[in-house]
């Protein structure tokens, strides 16, 4: 292959790229939109066990979340049996559904 082939294929392929990256700014939201409420609990959510160094053990599904759980007290405001291993997506979805449940996002 000639050096001016590469250097049109190069060229080529930059622009695509260019052009992907200007659509993908032009789609997304802006950087100004603020996260939704839910959004934010679990952010804080997620900050919360990395604080604590439990982010990991959340990940592997190997934290019993009734040892974090007291209806009156929290930090999570629940009655959960013992046993209660959550997997990680499950304890993020109910930080957007449920939020009033955690003590980090009342």
């Amino acid at each position: 292959m000639s050096r001016i082939n590469v250097v049109k294929k190069t060229v080529a392929a930059t622009g695509v790229a260019v052009a992907a990256t200007a659509i993908s700014l032009s789609v997304s939201a802006p950087a100004s939109a603020a996260p939704s409420p839910g959004a934010a609990c679990a952010q804080a959510g997620i900050g919360t066990l990395k604080s604590l160094g439990l982010l990991r053990a959340a990940a592997s599904r190997t934290i019993d979340y009734s040892t974090l759980a007291d209806p009156d007290r929290g930090p999570i405001y629940a009655n959960l049996p013992k046993g209660s291993y959550l997997s990680l997506g499950y304890v993020v979805k109910l930080h957007h559904t449920n939020p009033e449940l955690f003590a980090w996002c009342r």
